[in-house]
């Protein structure tokens, strides 16, 4: 992550975006805290009707030019977004499903087999503790214990070293993960490839991660959205909540939805 420290501190107090006008624009979204609120376990996020319809019309309006890139597998992303969305990228980016269905991921090295088997030792000592299996990463949740933040934080770190793997920072969650590709890495992906080809990019996130692809929308004339308080920030634009955001997206879908009536 490449954030300029003076231009950050300066973007402290963000404004909102305007309208997302759905002509041109291709969007990228995270789930977690963008598209569904942060809960204390990953499986209690289930599909839901409202958000489903959201992003049917949203789809509709940006002609296709939506993809979702977020921290979880692609099972579970296509579990709750319930298969709908077609363009998606996993783990972080290092799993990737184009618009023609083609999914293209980093293998799982052989250390995250060795660091699974600590890591659920590990886990043992705290039943607040979630290890969360993702194939190419291995994600330890510790929002239901966060005294054990600091503990979570050195045991990752160590089995980073000893495996040659890289140590990945989120929201009351560290994961460890091959070496390849991040959520900044995908959208530059996609932005290669039919329908979004030419549009202009706008990632919007909440998590630590999504600041590489605030970084790369930006590269690329875009603009990022940071969905929270957290700071500082690569995105250009704040929205304050989940409910915030999805009104915002929906704004966009329901202006597609007028212009093709």
């Amino acid at each position: 992550m490449h954030v300029n420290a003076v231009s950050a501190a300066a973007r402290a107090d963000l404004a909102a975006p305007g309208p997302l006008d759905p002509g041109g624009v291709a969007l990228f979204t995270d789930l977690d805290g963008t598209l569904a609120p942060l809960v204390e376990r990953p499986g209690l996020v289930k599909p839901d009707a409202v958000r489903r319809r959201l992003l049917a019309r949203l789809q509709r309006a940006l002609h296709g030019r939506l993809a979702v890139i977020s921290g979880r597998g692609l099972d579970d992303l296509d579990r709750i977004l319930e298969h709908d969305i077609v363009a998606l990228s996993a783990a972080h980016g290092l799993v990737r499903r184009s618009a023609d269905g083609v999914v293209r991921g980093a293998p799982r090295p052989e250390a995250l087999d060795d660091a699974r088997e600590a890591l659920e030792a590990f886990v043992k000592a705290d039943r607040g503790l979630l290890l969360e299996d993702k194939g190419p990463a291995l994600a330890l949740h510790y929002r239901r214990s966060p005294g054990a933040a600091e503990a979570c934080q050195d045991v990752v770190r160590r089995l980073a070293i000893a495996g040659d793997l890289v140590v990945q920072q989120g929201d009351m969650v560290i994961e460890l993960r091959a070496p390849g590709p991040d959520k900044g890495d995908a959208m530059r992906a996609f932005m290669t490839e039919a329908p979004f080809a030419g549009a202009l990019p706008v990632f919007i996130g909440d998590d630590l991660t999504d600041e590489h692809g605030f970084e790369a929308a930006v590269a690329l004339g875009g603009y990022g959205v940071i969905v929270g308080a957290r700071r500082p920030t690569a995105a250009l634009y704040a929205l304050p909540d989940v409910a915030a955001a999805l009104a915002w997206m929906d704004a966009a879908g329901q202006t597609g939805a007028v212009a093709g009536a």
